[in-house]
């Protein structure tokens, strides 16, 4: 996710290796790739990294599906230059595991194949087995370019003992309402010589800017993935986030002060009480389960200006990259990964886990799929005794159906280095809101326009 100005110089010094994916310069619209059903022979799958127990048991249903394929995994990280190079050298695995903010990328160079036929050959109807929103960050130009899974919404986890030693309340902490929102941090902020030792709020601006942008109207990208980092919109949710922050000592401050935060150990920013609340995806609460009788947390979701549950997709895809030599192979694991009894079979072992802990909570899976979700939801999430928690888990839950896509772009990568340049330095005050957006706008429009197939 870092990589991005590396990721796109790639993509561009390797134009030419859009032949590969036996397509036009229109990103694979001239000829497409057949799949047939059957599935034999090798299959090499790459970026398949530190898999847990939910990973492992999706990989043994596959594998059992397959009876016929010999699959040979690569459990290094993904790696953008990486990927690149070895297409050029011709040194290509049959499937990839990835963001799914590259997607468009490869697809806009011909370096990944499109997968429309890849579905219809195993009659999955991609629009019934995943959320929308999920789709549409896979898709590019009307066509399908990987197979997604996983959606993790964010939420605002709140640490009622702060909150109540403020005599601040769950419904002030409405993002919807700026006045309100910025008073209630006021309240619960501390600091000590200057310097916060407790944030009212952390909205984690540079963690989770699409959703302050698309969350007050704004967009990341516009038609065919052009940027649109200078939507008026967006330079409201920056002015806001700048309020945020200079209410709780400045940017600089609050970033030296929550980069300090022993956010997976025993002394997290919940048991040390530093924050008040804070915005989070799903798999933060799993983190929190083990310190469950040390803190006292609920949640409330993230709401557009609108007042309504609003969160952004997010999550990583299969892609079959051009070249690949056993693609029907590749495109029946995809499938069988993200199918239900997939979903089903790790839901079981994350269960079987957590009965080994006394105490342990389940949480949930949010695979990106409705059908799993719904179907993991009630056969595993029960009352676990602990209020706070249940409301938490219950929250994140309920904002699935408000999800949104940021859509998808060919500069995907750039536009993000850019976004990110314009936020630090509008919240470091070193630019108006507007003046840093337009600049990053420039930028990447830039960068687009070197990659973008006309």
């Amino acid at each position: 996710m870092r990589r991005a100005q590396k990721t796109v110089l790639a993509v561009v010094a390797l134009v030419s290796l859009a032949a590969l994916a036996g397509c036009g310069s229109s990103g694979g619209t001239s000829s497409e790739a057949s799949f047939s059903k059957t599935a034999k022979g090798t299959l090499k799958a790459w970026a398949f990294d530190n898999a847990d127990d939910v990973g492992k048991a999706r990989l043994a249903y596959a594998k059992k599906q397959l009876k016929g394929v010999t699959i040979t995994l690569d459990q290094t990280p993904f790696d953008a230059q990486k990927f690149t190079t070895r297409i050029a050298g011709g040194n290509v695995p049959d499937v990839v595991q990835m963001d799914r903010a590259f997607v468009a990328t490869y697809a806009a160079q011909g370096l990944i194949m499109p997968l429309d036929k890849c579905f219809s050959a195993h009659g999955v109807d991609p629009d019934t087995r995943f959320y929308p929103f999920v789709m549409d960050d896979v898709t590019y130009k009307n066509k399908v370019w990987a197979v997604p899974q996983f959606y993790q919404p964010p939420a605002i986890i709140l640490n009622k003992r702060v909150m109540d030693k403020a005599g601040v309340t769950a419904d002030q902490i409405n993002t919807s309402d700026q006045s309100g929102l910025l008073a209630a941090v006021k309240k619960m902020y501390k600091a000590s010589g200057g310097n916060p030792v407790t944030l009212g709020f952390d909205p984690v601006p540079t963690g989770q800017p699409e959703l302050w942008f698309l969350g007050f109207g704004g967009a990341i990208y516009g038609k065919d993935g052009v940027p649109d980092l200078d939507n008026p919109n967006n330079a409201k949710a920056l002015t806001f986030l700048k309020k945020l922050m200079d209410a709780q000592g400045g940017y600089a401050k609050y970033k030296s002060f929550s980069d300090s935060f022993d956010v997976f150990g025993d002394k997290n920013q919940y048991v040390k009480d530093q924050v008040g609340a804070q915005l989070n995806a799903q798999w933060y609460v799993n983190v929190l389960t083990p310190y469950a009788s040390k803190i006292d947390i609920s949640a409330v979701p993230f709401r557009n200006q609108s007042g309504q549950p609003f969160a952004v997709a997010g999550g990583t895809s299969f892609v079959i990259p051009a070249g690949a030599k056993n693609k029907d192979a590749a495109c029946a694991w995809a499938l069988d990964l993200t199918a239900q009894g997939a979903w089903m079979a790790a839901g079981a072992a994350r269960a079987q886990t957590l009965s080994k802990t006394p105490g342990a909570i389940n949480t949930g899976l949010f695979t990106g799929s409705p059908k799993a979700d719904q179907t993991l939801r009630s056969t595993y999430i029960k009352p676990s005794g602990n209020k706070g928690f249940d409301e938490t888990i219950s929250t994140f839950y309920d904002v699935l159906k408000g999800g949104k896509s940021l859509g998808a772009s060919p500069a995907g990568q750039a536009i993000k280095t850019e976004e990110l340049n314009a936020i630090t330095s509008a919240l470091l005050g070193e630019k108006s809101p507007k003046q840093a957006l337009a600049d990053a706008q420039s930028s990447a429009m830039a960068a687009y326009n070197k990659v973008a197939k006309k």
